[in-house]
This record gives structure tokens, C-alpha cells and sequence, in this order.
């Protein structure tokens, strides 16, 4: 009986209990808390990457806190902000740009390889580039370029535009008679980079000498129309 008693006598104080687990369950909020503006903060910075991983970071440490649900109600936003970040990030990496001194003034061209190589010449894929040009002298201009093969269209010819998977659009080709490039110039310059500004992307049907119709797709989403003023 007195060891019961004594048992008993020892044993943990409720009150004591409860306010350890009260104790524990601030701390854990205050962590979260601290989490959450971490959160904000990276937000507010723009820092979306940071943000993200802020975010993360507390939904797997504290996942039933205010601060958590608080958070989670814009972390889609900012997983979303992010995502598109990244994406513009990729798409204006693919455009390469280049000025140089011309017969007095300055060459400016805007290019991009198609996002799939394709079979031109019946020798399997190969890189098919677009171009836009403004030269001092001959103005303006938009092409494709081969790396083999050659474009049937010494006499004229029309190339079909798709716009995002979508509409299409028929504009005039023509190759030169001239064997310093494999080139076609698609003559609607203007309509062209008008599609190329406002697009994410271009898939550009040609005729290639022996073997029919290409198309290539152009990620063109990414271009910065100001590395061609006047256009």
C-alpha cells in the first residue's frame, strides 16, 4: 500500500504536462511564424524560387500551423509566378542577337533554331534557323536557313505560319538565286515579326526539293523585339 502511495505520489502533474505540451505547441507555432515570413519577405523581394522553397520548407516542418494554411493560400500564385519565370528565363535563351558595322551602318539580326531538327535533304535531322535581318543597305528582311538540303521555291512559293498551334496564315516565299547560303526569305517580313512578338510559338510549313513539305517550331515566345528597334 505505501509503494502504491508512493507511485502515485510521484507521478507527473497534469497541470505540469499541460503546460509543457502548451510551451512546445507556441514554440512550434513561433517556428512556423518565422517560416511564414521568411515567406513573405522572399515575396516581397520577388524572390519567387525562395519563396517556394520557404513554402515548402514549412508545409513539411509544420504542416497544421496558422502560418501554414495562412502561406498556403498563395503558394499556387508564387508556384505559378515561378514556373512562368523560368519558362521566360528559357525561351529568351534560345533567341541569339548580333550587331555589326555594315557599309557604314549597323547589321541587326534576331535568330532561333527550331526546337526539333528536321529532315531536309532525305540524310535524317538537321538545324533549321530563322532570321530576322535589318541591314543598312537592303532593309529589312526575315529567312530560314538550312544546314543541307534546299528549298523548292527558286520560282516563288508559300509557306504556311501555324500560331500557337492554331491559326494559320499563308505568306509569300522566295529563294535566291545564289549559293552563299541555303536560304528562303519569307517576303511579309513585317506580318512575320508581328506573329513572332505576340506568339509563344511559330511552326512554319516549307517545300524542300525531292521530299515535299517541313515543318519546323519555333519556341519564339522569348524574343525581345527592343534588339530591333524600328520593327
Amino acid at each position: 500500500l505505501c509503494a502504491a502511495i508512493l507511485v502515485v505520489a510521484c507521478g507527473p502533474d497534469p497541470e505540469a504536462l499541460k503546460a509543457e505540451a502548451a510551451a512546445r505547441a507556441a514554440e512550434a507555432e513561433a517556428k512556423a511564424e518565422a517560416g511564414a515570413a521568411a515567406f513573405d519577405e522572399a515575396v516581397k523581394q520577388q524572390n519567387w524560387a525562395l519563396a517556394k522553397a520557404q513554402a515548402d520548407i514549412l508545409f513539411a516542418d509544420h504542416p497544421d500551423s496558422q502560418a501554414a494554411k495562412r502561406v498556403r493560400a498563395g503558394y499556387d500564385a508564387v508556384a505559378k509566378t515561378l514556373e512562368d519565370s523560368r519558362e521566360a528565363k528559357r525561351t529568351a535563351a534560345l533567341w541569339s542577337y548580333d550587331t555589326q558595322g555594315v557599309g557604314g551602318g549597323l547589321q541587326r539580326a534576331a535568330s532561333i533554331y527550331a526546337k526539333d531538327d528536321v529532315d531536309v535533304d532525305g540524310k535524317g535531322p538537321s538545324k533549321v534557323r530563322l532570321i530576322f535581318r535589318d541591314h543598312p543597305s537592303w532593309g529589312r528582311s526575315s529567312y530560314l536557313v538550312l544546314q543541307g538540303g534546299d528549298f523548292d521555291c527558286y520560282r516563288g512559293c508559300r509557306v504556311q505560319v501555324k500560331i500557337d498551334g492554331g491559326t494559320t496564315k499563308s505568306l509569300p516565299g522566295s529563294r535566291p538565286d545564289t549559293d552563299e547560303a541555303i536560304a528562303m526569305f519569307i517576303e511579309d517580313d513585317r506580318a512575320l515579326w508581328a506573329f513572332a512578338k505576340d506568339a509563344k510559338t511559330l511552326e512554319i510549313e516549307f517545300p524542300v526539293k525531292g521530299l515535299g513539305k517541313r515543318s519546323a517550331l519555333f519556341e519564339v515566345g522569348g524574343l525581345d523585339p527592343s534588339r530591333l528597334p524600328g520593327w
